[in-house]
């Protein structure tokens, strides 16, 4: 099963997914992240506070979403409200399309502490909607189905 996250940017939200995802699913998912006007870099804090979850981030990088075009991912899971209200590449239509809104951490003006706090609750939430799609089976539901489960997961607070 492959699942690409998109964020506009893909500097923080989609990348958090990513390294989430691939680390908790292990070989079960094959996740990636991409933006549909990337800026080139991954945000020093996603990763600075991935790490410090112990999240691997090796390898993370913001790309474009055409680069993914021959993945062909089943999934695509928009994590930004801009990003959910842009049309996609023709291609994304032949797999399931969601929207799991995640607010920018990264934006946040505040304290060290204030920004680290908002960093772990939008990386605990993404742990528990992972956790509630690596619960799902995702080999034995019709498309519309498990278009209702993950859109319901992307419900979760």
């Amino acid at each position: 099963m492959n699942i690409l996250f998109i964020c506009t940017h893909n500097r923080c939200r989609s990348i958090l997914s990513e390294a989430i995802c691939r680390q908790l699913a292990g070989d079960k998912i094959q996740a990636w992240s991409a933006g549909s006007q990337p800026v080139g870099q991954v945000h020093p804090l996603s990763l600075k506070y991935l790490e410090a979850k112990a999240y691997n981030t090796e390898g993370l990088s913001s790309q474009s979403w055409n680069d993914f075009e021959q993945v062909k991912p089943e999934i695509v899971v928009t994590v930004c409200d801009s990003a959910a209200n842009e049309s996609c590449p023709v291609w994304f239509a032949e797999g399931i399309k969601v929207h799991w809104g995640l607010e920018d951490p990264s934006k946040l003006e505040g304290s060290e502490e204030e920004i680290a706090e908002a960093f772990f609750k939008v990386i605990a939430l993404i742990e528990k909607r992972v956790q509630a799609l690596l619960a799902l089976d995702l080999n034995n539901r019709d498309k519309k189905q498990l278009e209702a489960e993950l859109q319901a997961i992307g419900e979760l607070k």
